[in-house]
Order: C-alpha cells, then sequence, then structure tokens
C-alpha cells in the first residue's frame, strides 16, 4: 500500500448538488455553473466546427471543418495541414466543457475519439480511473499514487457515486451498501489483458472490504483473507512481457457477511491455470514465481528438498528464461511466503508436501532420457536424477522407470506393455509435471478456503461479495485453445454486463412509463455463444469432445465437420480458412483467427495412467491424494465401490455450497469412471456454475486498460487503448447506450437550464407543474418527437441531442452577456461622466470661499475680534472647573453602575453562549431528522408507486406465466400420451424380441444337431478309409498270386478260377458297397441343401430382426430427441420461474420494509397501508400459485427422471441384443465355412474311390482271355 498522504478531496456538501437516477444508480450530480471558466477556449470552439478525424499512425487527429460536399468533407488538422476525406471518417468533438469528464456516458457526442481523448486527458492529469456508463474504467498508472491510503478510504466510506472523483474505491463501497441496504449478493466482475493491472485492483477491493466492516483490530480472519493473495501469486503468478506479477489464472473470490455486516468467511474458485508455461516460456519471462523463490530459500529447506546449492539455470525448465525481476528478492518473497502461510495455519508438513511438488517438476526437467541400444524406444542410462524425483514421491525407482519407457495399457480386460520412444517419454513427463502441479495448485487452493471459509448457521449470514479476477478478451498473432476459452468466458460475460445493463435501464423506462418497445441486447451475442457452446448441431467444444473420444480423431475431422455445419455464408459467425489448419470466429469485440495445431490433445489432456497408477500408492499422503481417482482400476472395481467413489466426488462438490464445485474434484475425473471430462467439457461446466452465481447477484464492472507496452507511467498509446475499450466492451457499451436514451434530466433542472432558450413561453408568477412546462418548452425549440421521451419525473434525451441544447444555450448567453456588458459600460461612463462634473462644480464653490477669506483677513474689526475672541474664556475658568468636576463625580458613579451592569452582560452572555451551542446542535440535528424524514417519504412514495406498478406488472405476468402453464400442462398430456404410445411399441419389441430370442435358440439346437451330423459323418468317413485300405492291401495280394498263378497256369488253373470267382464276388461286394456309400453322399448333399436352404431362411429372418431394430433405434432417437426439446423447454421453464421467484421475494421483502415504514407515518398513509396489505394478499396468493407451479414442475421432472431410466434400460437391452446378434452371425457364418469344407471333402473322397476302383479294373485280367 501507498504510505502518502493524501490530498484533501471536496466533499459533495461543501459543492452543493442533487442525487439522480443514471443507468439504475443513483449518482450524485455537482451544480454546473452558468459561467464560462475559459472563455478564449470556448469562443475558439465556436468560431469552427472542430471534429476528429482518422490517422493511419495517430489514430485520430483534431481539425476543423473546411468545406463539406455530400460525403467528401475538407478538413484542417491542428498542424495547419488540409486534407481530403470521407464523411465517415469524420467525428464530431464536444464542446470544452466536457473535456475530462468524470463519466464518459455524459458526452455529447458518444464516439470512439471523444473516448480515448477523455481517458487520455484523464490519465495524463494521474486520474486512472473514468466512469463509462455502469463501467469503472481503470488505466495502469504504472507509478505509485496517493490515492490508496487509510484517509482516501475514510473519505470514500460512506460516499456514493459522483460525490467523489471516480474511484474503485466508490464501486466497492456501493457493493458494500447494497448488500447492507436490499441484503442482495453482490459482485465485482474485474477484467483486462496482462498487465492492465486485475490482480493489484483486486486486492484494492479486498483491503477495502476489510477495512470498512473491520470492527476489530485483532479480526484473524480478515488477516487470513489478505495474505491469501501472497500464497496464490507465488504458486499461479509469473513474470510476462507486460507485467512483473501476471496473473496467469483466473478467480473469484467470494467474501461472506454476517448480519452485522462484519466479514464471516470467504471462499476462492478458480479457472484456466496456464499448465503450458511450466516447460515452455518466453526469453523475456519467466515461469512460476514459487520456483525461483524456492530456489533461493534457506539451505535446510532445499536439502530436505534435493535442491542443495541449485540455482535457477541448473534446471531445464527455469533456465531458458528471465532469472530475476528489478526491485524484487526473491529470498524475501519466500519469506513472505511463509509467513502468509503460518497465517493461514499450514503446519510445517503440509508447507513441506507442497513445495515438495515444485522440487518434483524441476527435478523432472533435468530427467535425461535417450535411445535404448538397437531399438526404437527410449532409455533412462543415469537415474540420478529420477531416484531425486522417486525419493521425493517416495515411490520405487524402477517401478517408475518402468512406467516411462514401457507403459502398461489396457486393451479389454488384458494388459499391454507398449514402448515409448524418446519423444513420446519426453511428451509423457511434461503432461506428469504439468497434472502434478495443477492438481497440487487446487489442493493449495482448497487447503485456503478451508482457513478462511468459516461455517456460520444460515440465518447469521447476510450475503456476500464476489470479486471476479478473470483475463479479458485476447486476439494475439496466432490464437489457440486457450485463447479460445478465454473469449468464450468474455462472451458470456459481455452477454451478461448486455443484459444487466439494459435490464435496469428499461426497468426505468417502464418506471418512468415512457414509450419503449423492450429489447433483449443480450440475444446479439447468443449466435457467437452457440457457435461454440451449442450441441445440436454440434458446436465447436461438441466437435472437439466428439474427435477426442472418437478413435484416431484429428484436426482435419473436426475442421470438416465445423465447416460442414456452420459455414453457411457471410453472415455466418464461423468462417473457415482459405488454406485450412484452423478457422475464423466473428466475436463481438472482433474476428479472431484460431490455429487448431494440437487441440485434440490440449483437449484430452493426456496422462501416463500406469504412472499415474504408482502415484496414487505413494508412500505420502500428499502425493498418493491428488491421484486418489487412480487407486483403483475402474474394471476391477464393484459397483459399491464404485459408488462410494461417486459419493465421495459428490462431497467435494459440495464442500463449499451448492453453487459453487470443487476445481480439485473437477480434476480427479478420468477415463472410464463415468465421468470423464476434457478441458473444454471442464470449463464449460465451471462458467456454468460461474455464470449461475452471477445471475443471482447485482453486478458492478470494472475493466482495466494497458496503456503502453513498455511499462511507462504517463504514456498511452492510443491504438493499444483503443483495441482493448473495443475487447472489454466499454465502446460496445456505448453502441448499445446510443439505442436508448442515455442523457436525462429532472423538470425542475431542465426548466432551470433552458428557459433561456424559450423567452416569455412561461409567465414568471405563474405556477405550472414540470411536466407541462418541460413540453411547452420543448415544443417550442421544436425538437423531433424521436429525440426525446417525457416520464414521469424526467426528460430522458438521446444522445448529441444535449450537445444541440448547449450549443444553443451558449450562444443566447453570448447575446445576453454582450447586451449585458455594453449596459455596464454605459453605466460606468455615465457614472464616471457625472463625477467629473461634481468635482468641477465643488472646485469652484471652493475657490469662491477661498477669495472671500482672503479679502474678510484683512478687514480691522475683523483683526480685532480675532484677538479679543480668546479673552472671553477666562471669565469662566472657575465656573467650568467645577461643572468639570461634577461631570467627574458623576461619570465615576455611572462608571461603577456600568461596570458592574458590565460583568452581569457578561456572565449573560456566557450563558447565553452556551445555550445557543445547544440549540444550534439541536437545530442541525433536527434539520438533518427533516431531510432524512423527507428523503424517506420520497423514497417511500417512489417505492410505493414503483410497488404498485410491480404489482400490476407481476399481476400481468403471472396470469401470462398461468396461460403458458396450461399450455404446458396440454402439451405435457399429449407427451404423456405419446410416452404412452411409446410404451406400448417398446413392449412390443420387447415380445418381438422374445421371439427371436426363441428362433435364435431354435437355430442354436440345429447348429448343434448339425454337428453331430458332422461328427457322425466324419467317424463314416474314417471307416470307409480303412475299407479301402483293406481293398488295396487284397489287390496287392491278388497281384502276387496271379505272377503265381502265370508262372505255374496249368498246374493251378482250378485253384486260379476258384480265386477269380472270389475275386469277381470282392469285386460285386465293393461295387455294392460304393453304391451305398454314393447314396449316402447324396443323401447328404440333400442334407447340405436343405441346411443351406435354412441357413438362408435365418440370415433372411436376420435381415428382418436387424430392419426392425434400425426402426426401433430411430423411434429411440426420435423419443430421445423430443425428451430433448422438452428437458429445454422446461429449462427455460424453470428459468424463468425462478427469475420470477426472485422478483416476488424482492417484491415481497420491499412490501415488508414499506410496512415497517409506513406504520411509522402519519394518517395520510393508512390508504396506503391499505393498499400495501392487498398487496400482500396478493403477493401471497402468487406466492401459492407459484409454489404449486413448482411442485408441478417438480413432479413433471420426477416424469422426464423415469423416461430416461427406461430408455437407459432400453439402450443397454437394446445393445445387448446387438451383441448376441453379431455373436449368432458370427457362429453362423462358421458354421457355413465347415459345411462347405465337408461337402468339398466329401467329393474329393468320392472322386478318389472312383479313380482306385478304375485302377483295379483296369489291372484285373479278362475272364475270355484267361480261358
Amino acid at each position: 500500500m501507498i504510505v502518502t498522504k493524501s490530498p484533501p478531496v471536496p466533499r459533495s456538501d461543501a459543492i452543493g448538488g442533487s442525487f439522480i437516477h443514471s443507468h439504475g444508480t443513483r449518482v450524485f450530480v455537482r451544480p454546473r455553473l452558468d459561467v464560462v471558466f475559459d472563455a478564449v477556449q470556448q469562443a475558439r470552439f465556436n468560431e469552427r466546427k472542430w471534429v476528429w478525424v482518422e490517422h493511419d499512425e495517430k489514430g485520430y487527429v483534431h481539425g476543423h471543418i473546411l468545406s463539406q460536399d455530400g460525403q467528401h468533407v475538407e478538413v484542417e488538422l491542428d498542424n495547419g495541414l488540409v486534407t481530403e476525406t470521407t464523411a465517415d471518417k469524420v467525428h464530431p468533438m464536444n464542446p470544452p466543457q466536457f473535456d475530462m469528464v468524470d463519466d464518459m456516458a455524459d458526452l455529447t457526442h458518444l464516439n470512439e475519439p471523444s473516448v480515448i481523448h477523455n481517458l487520455t486527458g484523464r490519465y495524463r492529469a494521474n486520474k486512472v480511473y473514468t466512469y463509462s456508463g455502469l463501467f469503472l474504467v481503470a488505466v495502469n498508472p504504472y507509478r505509485k499514487l496517493s490515492i490508496y491510503s487509510d484517509e482516501s478510504i475514510r473519505s470514500y466510506r460512506g460516499r456514493r457515486r459522483g460525490e467523489m472523483p471516480p474511484h474503485i474505491y466508490t464501486v466497492a463501497d456501493q457493493a458494500y451498501h447494497d448488500m447492507l441496504q436490499d441484503r442482495e449478493n453482490q459482485s465485482i466482475l474485474i477484467t483486462g489483458e496482462s498487465g492492465a493491472g486485475k490482480t493489484e485492483n483486486t486486492k484494492i477491493v479486498i483491503q477495502y472490504l476489510t477495512a470498512v466492516a473491520n470492527h476489530n483490530v485483532e479480526n484473524q480472519l480478515e488477516q487470513q483473507i489478505l495474505q491469501a493473495n501472497p500464497i496464490l501469486e507465488s504458486f499461479g503468478n509469473a513474470q510476462t512481457i507486460r507485467n512483473n506479477n501476471s496473473s496467469r489464472f483466473g478467480k473469484f473470490i467470494r467474501i461472506e457477511f454476517n448480519t452485522q455486516g462484519q466479514i464471516s468467511g470467504a471462499h476462492i474458485e478458480w479457472y484456466l491455470l496456464e499448465k503450458s508455461r511450466l516447460h515452455k516460456q518466453n526469453r523475456m519471462e519467466r515461469n512460476y514465481h514459487v520456483f525461483y523463490q524456492l530456489l533461493n530459500a534457506d539451505n535446510k529447506t532445499k536439502e530436505n528438498l534435493l535442491l542443495a546449492r541449485g540455482r535457477p539455470a541448473d534446471y531445464a525448465y527455469t533456465s531458458s528464461c528471465n532469472h530475476i525481476i528489478d526491485g524484487v528478492c526473491d529470498a524475501d518473497e519466500f519469506s513472505n511466503l511463509m509467513r502468509s502461510m503460518d497465517v493461514m495455519g499450514f503446519s510445517d508438513t503440509e508447507k513441506l508436501d507442497f513445495l515438495r511438488i515444485v522440487a518434483v517438476v524441476l527435478h523432472l526437467g533435468n530427467v535425461a532420457v535417450t535411445k535404448s541400444y538397437g531399438g526404437e524406444g527410449a532409455d533412462i542410462r543415469d537415474c540420478t536424477v529420477l531416484n531425486n524425483v522417486c525419493q521425493l514421491l517416495e515411490v520405487p525407482a524402477d517401478d517408475l522407470k518402468r512406467g516411462l519407457l514401457t507403459p502398461r495399457i489396457k486393451a479389454g480386460r488384458s494388459w499391454v506393455t507398449q514402448t515409448k520412444s524418446v519423444t513420446q517419454v519426453k511428451a509423457s513427463m511434461e503432461a506428469l509435471a504439468k497434472t502434478m502441479y495443477e492438481r497440487n495448485f487446487a489442493r493449495l487452493v482448497e487447503r485456503v478456503n478451508q482457513a478462511i471459509d468459516r461455517k456460520h448457521p444460515a440465518v447469521d449470514k447476510l450475503g456476500f461479495i464476489g470479486v471476479l479476477d478473470i483475463a479479458g478478451f485476447e486476439i494475439f498473432e496466432v490464437n489457440s485453445f486457450e485463447q479460445l476459452c478465454i473469449n468464450y468466458t468474455n462472451e458470456k460475460l459481455q452477454q451478461f454486463f448486455n443484459h444487466n445493463m439494459f435490464v435496469l435501464e428499461q426497468e426505468e423506462y417502464e418506471k418512468e412509463k415512457i414509450e419503449w418497445q423492450y429489447i433483449n441486447f443480450g440475444m446479439d451475442l447468443q449466435p457467437t455463444i452457440n457457435l461454440i457452446e451449442k450441441s445440436n448441431p454440434m458446436g465447436i467444444l461438441s466437435c472437439l469432445e466428439e474427435e477426442c473420444v472418437a478413435p484416431h480423431g484429428n484436426e482435419t475431422r473436426f475442421l470438416e465437420k465445423l465447416s460442414k455445419a456452420w459455414d453457411s455464408g457471410k453472415d455466418a459467425k464461423y468462417v473457415a480458412n482459405r488454406f485450412g489448419g484452423g478457422f475464423t470466429v466473428k466475436h463481438y469485440a472482433g474476428d479472431v483467427q484460431y490455429s487448431t495445431q494440437d487441440w485434440v490433445e490440449k483437449n484430452k489432456d493426456p496422462l501416463n495412467e500406469d504412472v499415474a497408477r504408482l502415484l496414487a500408492q505413494s508412500k505420502n499422503k500428499h502425493v498418493s491424494g491428488l491421484f486418489e481417482d487412480y487407486k483403483y482400476d475402474v474394471d476391477d472395481m464393484d459397483a459399491q465401490q464404485q459408488q462410494q467413489q461417486q459419493q465421495q466426488q459428490q462431497q467435494a462438490n459440495s464442500m463449499y455450497g451448492t453453487s459453487s464445485t470443487s476445481s480439485l474434484a473437477l480434476f480427479k475425473l478420468r477415463k472410464g469412471s463415468g465421468s470423464f471430462r476434457t478441458v473444454g467439457q471442464r470449463h464449460k461446466q465451471q462458467l456454468i456454475v460461474l455464470m449461475n452465481t452471477l445471475y443471482n447477484t447485482r453486478p458492478h464492472f470494472v475493466r482495466c486498460i494497458l496503456p503502453n507496452h513498455r511499462k511507462r507511467a504517463g504514456e498511452i498509446e492510443l491504438k493499444l487503448v483503443l483495441g482493448q475499450l473495443r475487447c472489454n466492451g466499454v465502446l460496445e457499451g456505448i453502441r448499445l447506450c446510443r439505442k436508448g436514451y442515455p442523457n436525462r434530466l429532472t423538470f425542475a433542472d431542465f426548466r432551470k437550464r433552458y428557459e433561456v432558450l424559450c423567452p416569455g413561453v412561461l409567465q414568471p408568477n405563474q405556477y405550472i407543474d414540470g411536466r407541462t412546462a418541460s413540453q411547452s418548452l420543448l415544443d417550442y425549440m421544436g425538437l423531433d418527437s424521436d429525440k426525446y421521451r417525457i416520464g414521469v419525473t424526467k426528460i430522458f434525451f438521446r444522445a448529441t441531442v444535449l450537445a444541440e441544447l448547449e450549443h444553443g444555450r451558449d450562444k443566447r448567453l453570448g447575446e445576453y452577456i454582450t447586451e449585458f456588458q455594453a449596459k455596464c459600460r454605459g453605466f460606468i461612463s455615465r457614472r464616471r461622466f457625472t463625477r467629473i462634473s461634481r468635482q468641477t462644480e465643488a472646485i469652484k464653490v471652493m475657490q469662491r470661499n477661498a477669495r472671500v477669506y482672503v479679502a474678510l483677513r484683512e478687514w480691522p474689526w475683523w483683526k480685532m475680534y480675532s484677538m479679543l475672541k480668546p479673552l472671553c474664556e477666562f471669565y469662566q475658568t472657575d465656573l467650568i472647573i467645577k461643572k468639570q468636576e461634577q461631570q467627574l463625580s458623576d461619570f465615576k458613579t455611572q462608571m461603577d453602575a456600568l461596570t458592574g451592569q458590565n460583568h452581569q452582560l457578561v456572565a449573560k452572555n456566557q450563558q447565553y453562549e452556551l445555550e445557543q451551542e445547544e440549540y444550534k446542535i439541536l437545530l442541525e440535528s433536527e434539520q438533518t431528522m427533516v431531510r432524512e424524514l423527507q428523503d424517506s417519504k420520497q423514497c417511500l412514495a417512489d417505492d410505493l408507486a414503483a410497488a404498485e406498478d410491480k404489482q400490476r406488472a407481476t399481476t400481468r405476468a403471472l396470469q401470462d406465466a398461468h396461460d403458458q402453464l396450461i399450455t404446458k400442462d396440454k402439451e405435457n398430456d399429449a407427451l404423456q400420451a405419446q410416452l404412452r404410445e411409446f410404451e406400448q411399441q417398446l413392449a412390443a419389441l420387447k415380445q418381438e424380441n422374445e421371439q427371436q430370442a426363441t428362433m435364435i435358440a431354435t437355430l442354436h439346437q440345429d447348429i448343434r444337431e448339425c454337428s453331430d451330423d458332422n461328427d457322425r459323418l466324419a467317424a463314416e468317413g474314417d471307416v470307409l478309409r480303412s475299407r479301402l485300405a483293406q481293398a488295396d492291401k487284397d489287390h496287392n495280394d491278388l497281384s502276387d498270386t496271379h505272377l503265381a498263378m502265370a508262372a505255374d497256369a496249368e498246374k493251378q488253373q482250378a485253384q486260379l478260377q476258384q480265386q477269380l470267382d472270389d475275386t469277381n464276388a470282392l469285386l460285386t461286394h465293393a461295387q455294392d458297397t460304393l453304391a451305398e456309400r454314393q447314396q449316402q453322399l447324396d443323401k447328404e448333399t440333400q442334407e447340405k441343401c436343405e441346411l443351406a436352404k435354412q441357413l438362408t431362411d435365418a440370415q433372411e429372418t436376420m435381415a428382418t430382426q436387424k430392419q426392425q431394430l434400425a426402426d426401433a433405434a430411430k423411434a429411440h432417437e426420435a423419443l430421445t430427441q423430443k425428451l430433448a426439446d422438452h428437458e429445454d423447454t422446461l429449462e427455460s421453464r424453470q428459468t424463468q420461474l425462478h427469475t420470477e421467484a426472485k422478483e416476488r421475494k424482492q417484491l415481497a421483502q420491499k412490501c415488508t420494509d414499506l410496512e415497517a415504514q409506513l406504520a411509522t407515518q402519519t394518517d395520510e398513509n393508512k390508504e396506503a397501508q391499505a393498499r400495501v396489505s392487498d398487496l400482500d394478499a396478493q403477493l401471497a396468493a402468487e406466492m401459492r400459485d407459484k409454489k404449486d407451479a413448482l411442485d408441478r414442475c417438480d413432479a413433471l421432472s420426477t416424469e422426464l427422471a423415469e423416461l430416461k431410466k427406461s430408455l437407459a434400460s432400453e439402450s443397454e437391452q437394446r445393445l445387448q441384443w446387438e451383441i448376441k446378434n453379431q455373436t449368432l452371425q458370427a457362429d453362423w457364418e462358421q458354421l457355413t465355412a465347415f459345411v462347405k469344407s465337408e461337402i468339398l471333402e466329401s467329393q474329393t473322397r468320392a472322386s478318389r474311390m472312383d479313380q482306385v476302383m478304375a485302377a483295379l479294373k483296369n489291372q484285373l485280367p479278362q475272364p475270355q482271355h484267361q480261358a
């Protein structure tokens, strides 16, 4: 904090002024003096038409118009050069009285050059804060200013906006006041580029809140909240090119307050930690601060973490970047970190465990991976550094080495060892380092929350103020997946701002009852948001998620899907790049070209699960706790263990309330657990929770601006600031402001200021109400009715209208002042002439008397008279003395009496002075009370009128909601009828599936019978082969006998004849046997044909079943689509009902306050009390109707849940049917192949038998030759 004493700031009570409502906020407006402070400058501005001209280098330069012909304008610049340009590059300039205004929304010409000129002038005058409607624009001063002292905090405490110069203290104090007054949660959204001052402004807001809410100097909780920043900065901040202490993550700090307005707790949520900085930094940047602080720690700590004598240059993750920051001592910062941890209640073991992971990351970067001998794999030959890593992690070194080089992956239900290359091992170690550091950071934030998030009863809680510190819109030369997530977040926040800004604005229009058609400005950004997050058709995140889940997913298919779905024309928000490799998205801040390189891997966030399972078994509780979700394999866990794990995750998610999500639990989600989330899904889920929280708060917006890239004070780069104004939505807010009526005045102020333009229209001594008088003035001025609207208490003007009125007023005042000056000069001249004339007459009288005296002085009798006159006094000396003595005694008596009276008067005067002081104090208190009563009475009257309007609007809304509920009931009845039809169809499908299951069982029985027949045929084939072998043996014996008979033919002719007869008989028997086998083969062939016919019929039946399953799948998809549409409708209806419930709650709270205040009023408010009572009754009836509607919604949600459950069971049963069908088809194909092979083998055996028999016939001798 700055310790210099700040100069005293003038207060509102010293300068006068009044409160008005502007942009939904009660703002103090100082009175504008009618005199012109700089007459020369004003006269110079009125002589010519000054404008801003676009310039390529300087952005905008000022000049005046010489001539204009249609769209061609000739302008003389301030440096004397004359240029010709078009009308669209020329912008009007505001009058000098609008220079350096506190609120840029008050500018008469709302254009870019006017905004940048106002910011530049204020920045160079050390006024770094400027209002812009609902925004507070903060420009980084790059110097120490005396506006953050304790005296400044006391000056801004309890002050409303406008009473003091713009300051972030005003935003914080307004949030604190609104929370106490309205009992509504508040949020402060601080966004901007890196180096714009988001982190510092966040700390300033927290310091101010702790200061104004601190009623006890020894409050430990407030000290812990302040000390949480150094811890988060050490682990989450780093030096970048633009900023020496850049926060590389987003955070939402929620500060809880009790009913006494004191801080009762806090909670921190974080988003998008920049993990890639761990292993890759720019040369002029640094890694996270904690690495350098740890390397400059005491020797004992470094020895415990095996970092003795270690320097940043000795480690790969810190050696290639900057090592020191000018003006920062890392050793002192480490000591501050330890003190902050002590204040937070960290034990020595906890501090060492958090630093242990930091040391492990440093050691991991130094592990040398080389190519293995004789192979393509990797190897770690020097295990010294790896042993240090294992010693810190308390895991076996061999197991970690094996997990890095040859990890095991699960393929189905079996484990497969995979060999990694050198590049893959290095990438795996980098991913391990990033995951460990991210989970360690998540555990650190969780531990800080345990210290500052105090649990108190709900009755004692008043509300909270949330401070959001998140990166602003980013457009770089190369924009990757991280920039898409950040820009997606800013699209949602800008939509939230548009909705909030114009909802408040249009509520004021409705309150003032002016003609206005409601516009939903939040829908302007909805097409871009749909492009990123929508699921049907699939947006960017959904397509990327599908590619991450699909096998062999890549960026090419991802781009093809996006182009097919969203590249629909020139008005589309998505534009495909001409040469591929990326796409362009049209954001509200400009067109951003994204490069999709490595998006699939970045979104998957891959991790070596084998190493993760090893770390989950670590002996160190901190390390194993970081990877506890990998402790058990998901496929090996039973249902009870999975349910326990899910319950633990739900408990972690609900640790800090229903509206928050544990960041550590979100990162403990892995593949196979049924809860796997990619980086995009996690960010989307966190963003949904954040936006739900913000929509339940009253927001306040702060936009931080980076003035230059060189970090120099007083220097501002116009193009850089202009780009940030576009990205931060400041110019977008001004653009939207043009569509409404940003400038407004009360009737009295309008009449007082602009009645000079209409002399004689209003009678000075005649009473005319403000609305009629203002309408008469506007009619006399001849303003177009579209340029203004007259409300109940104010006149609303469009932009630039007041500039025209101010110009006419200045001209008329100039004429009046010129005439007044002429009359004054004439009066002064006449008075001077009269004075000179009187002086001349007096001189003449004096000269005449002098002449008479000179003439009389020489007369003798005058001389005698002059000599005798003094002697006459001596004759009366005694009488004179006596008379003087008598007078002296009288004087003494009177003096004594007067002295006594004087003492009495002094005493009475002192008494009267005391009484006067008492009366003065009493009078001031009574006057203050009277003013407060008058303000309260006016507020009550306004609130009562607003309550009546709100009640009428609520009645209309409830009637519409009732009609919509009736319509939804009819739709729900139709949906229930459709559901019953679908249930009947599902029953029919189940019956058909049972019939198909019976048919499949029959087919299985036939298959088994065919298998038995095949076994029998195989056995018969074996018997036939054995008989053929015996026939061959007999043929050989017969051949030998024939040779013997040929040698002794005559001797054994009778025996040969006998043997020939036997052989013929045997041949006949063999032929008969062969015929029988041929008949059996024909029969088997016929059976095979019949079986093939049955196979064809079964295939046709299976095709029919597939068609039925496809029809069922289509019906299921249609039903799912209808359910999704119905669910979206119900979700939107529930959101609407929730919003209406919130409005009813606010209205009920306001009515309660009105009853409490109206009870103390006079009898003239009795009628208002009766109306409030009626309003309470109506509200009670509306709340009962609302409760009934919510109960019906809950019942409908229950029916939807049951329907989803039945659909899930149906999907699971359909999947089982498909698996059985695939198994049956595979078995049937195997059976068909086997039957075909058997047929071919039988035909082969038959052909062989024919060949053998033919050979036997040819070798046997013929009977006639033998004879």
